[in-house]
């Protein structure tokens, strides 16, 4: 199924796996809206995509505030006329054992990968609905899966991210589709924000040894976003060969 013309909202589209799914969705012909933190990464994304022929428009976008995710749908509507999917891709991930009591670390990991998925739904589903089509495309982790020390709280996220996405399919009915990505560890710049010394170096070294590229999921993404409208891919797991 052609993905041209299909609007799609990114969040987290500023590096890594979002710039990645932005940059092969327009190559594919999407009508891209794209939301992060940095504007100036924004922009710069923005940019290079119109020049090759594509489109997109972006706005400074903080998934905590429920206010930035409803004005990126609003974008879309306005700019485009409508919306066929909302990828949640933003996401951080500042691990650490449970015994250092980062609790400002757990906050954000709840704010953004839980709360911004939320309100990526909220904004998203009444368009949705009123349309009687779309679909909601939702990051995850392989650590949805399976925790090991020093994920605790982030590896709860991404099982509430997965429980989450699981729950809206079954009430989704049979015009919206819902997706689960679950990536492993894949070269993005996510060890920047763990606060931990020595498991950032340790990150480093096993995303140095490991990590595959962040095109590997946006080949993932497009791959569900390609299915028929009777077609719901539910889940795609996707990690280095290497990794256990």
């Amino acid at each position: 199924m052609s993905l041209n013309n299909k609007v799609t909202i990114i969040t987290g589209a500023s590096s890594g796996i979002g710039e990645a799914a932005a940059i092969l969705l327009a190559e594919r012909g999407v009508k891209l809206v794209l939301g992060a933190r940095r504007p100036d990464r924004l922009q710069a994304l923005a940019e290079r995509i119109i020049r090759t022929g594509g489109e997109a428009v972006y706005a400074a976008t903080d998934v905590r505030s429920q206010a930035d995710m409803a004005n990126l749908v609003k974008l879309a509507c306005e700019q485009y006329g409508r919306l066929d999917a909302f990828i949640n891709n933003a996401g951080v991930m500042p691990i650490s054992p449970l015994d250092d009591l980062r609790v400002e670390d757990w906050d954000a990991m709840v704010d953004v990968n839980i709360k911004g998925v939320l309100y990526g739904i909220a904004a998203a589903l009444p368009v949705f609905r009123h349309q009687q089509c779309g679909h909601v495309i939702n990051i995850a982790s392989t650590a949805g899966h399976k925790t090991v020390p020093n994920q605790a709280v982030y590896s709860g996220t991404k099982f509430a991210v997965r429980a989450i996405s699981e729950g809206l399919r079954q009430e989704a009915g049979d015009k919206l589709r819902v997706t689960i990505i679950s990536p492993g560890i894949t070269r993005t710049q996510f060890a920047e924000g763990v606060t931990d010394p020595d498991i950032r170096s340790r990150l480093e070294e096993a995303h140095d040894a490991l990590a595959m590229p962040a095109e590997a999921v946006a080949r993932a993404i497009a791959f569900a976003m390609e299915q028929p409208d009777d077609v719901d891919v539910n889940e795609i797991i996707i990690r280095p060969t290497a990794q256990l």
